[in-house]
């Protein structure tokens, strides 16, 4: 049987630089941008959420090395875009604007996100 049995979407209804909100997990209810996404984990970075703790080695920017907190990846399923019209989190659909171009809409006011 084939290892990955799961298949991830080819198109994610979420891209980086998004206003998000998490809405499961440890870090639910925060709000922050999206840093990065991982397209083949389905996955994106959160700025803000999900922090770890990260055990660092000396090096040269660190000569100590140490203990640093930074952002891991969360799954998209656990992320709700934030409408920017009325600033409350919200499904996304994908519709042709009058050009005839494909563009993501909000389904709560129907705009069309940029």
């Amino acid at each position: 049987m084939d290892k990955k049995t799961h298949e991830q979407p080819t198109k994610l209804k979420i891209k980086k630089g998004d206003l998000v909100k998490v809405i499961a997990g440890d870090s639910k209810g925060t709000e922050g941008k999206i840093l990065e996404v991982i397209l083949d984990k389905g996955r994106a970075i959160v700025e803000g959420a999900n922090m770890v703790s990260k055990h660092t080695k000396p090096n040269a920017s660190k000569p100590n090395g140490g203990i640093v907190k930074q952002e891991a990846a969360i799954h998209i399923s656990n992320l709700m875009l934030i409408d920017p019209k009325s600033g409350k989190p919200t499904r996304v659909g994908r519709q042709r604007n009058a050009a005839g171009k494909l563009v993501r809409i909000a389904k709560t006011t129907g705009e069309e996100i940029k």
